[in-house]
């Protein structure tokens, strides 16, 4: 039972994902995103879009690694994309928050999981790859299909983006063929900063 006592703990402390507030709207503009709404449209857009990975990868692991990689948001908060001094001391804050959370688990689980926190954020495998393209598009799409809305507040330019998405074609050159076409509609529509 003590097993099972730790993973029903972490199963409850990671609820507060529903709390975590990002700054990117939901795509009718209605409400900001939460981390679970974004964990959980990772994983669906891993199932659907996998196939457009440049390198063959493990579905479940990658899953898995999108339904995680924020888990560290509970302690460390949401450091916006583009805030330059929150993402000073956003790694650090991060680790210190994935040594509490995962360790509520049981042991083999914790190391587990914090295993693919930690190659996530590492970034080299293709699991990795993929899972960091698609938390890069995700976000994207919805700015795009709200007309820019969080862009618009956070006056975002487009070298911003680029900076940001340096990461996106290594796990899918398809999906960041896809993402260019919609950044050209974007500039001419205005919902990022052409500089």
């Amino acid at each position: 039972m003590d097993r099972l006592e730790k993973q029903m703990q972490f199963i409850l402390e990671v609820d507060k994902l529903k709390n975590i507030v990002r700054q990117n709207y939901l795509l009718d503009g209605s409400r900001r995103e939460d981390d679970a709404d974004h964990s959980w449209h990772l994983a669906l857009m891993c199932v659907i879009l996998s196939e457009y990975a440049n390198e063959e990868i493990d579905l479940m692991k990658t899953m898995t690694m999108v339904l995680i990689h924020d888990i560290v948001e509970i302690d460390a908060g949401d450091t916006y994309a583009y805030d330059t001094k929150g993402n000073e001391s956003k790694r650090e804050r991060e680790r210190k928050a994935a040594d509490r959370i995962f360790n509520l688990l049981p042991e083999d689980q914790a190391k587990m999981m914090r295993s693919l926190w930690d190659e996530f954020e590492e970034g080299k495998t293709a699991e990795a790859k993929f899972a960091a393209t698609l938390d890069r598009l995700q976000p994207y799409l919805l700015n795009s299909g709200s007309d820019g809305k969080s862009w618009r507040e956070h006056k975002v330019t487009l070298s911003q983006l680029m900076k940001r998405n340096e990461v996106t074609p290594l796990g899918s050159r398809v999906l960041w063929d896809y993402q260019k076409n919609l950044i050209q509609k974007d500039l001419e529509k205005g919902n990022l900063i052409k500089d």
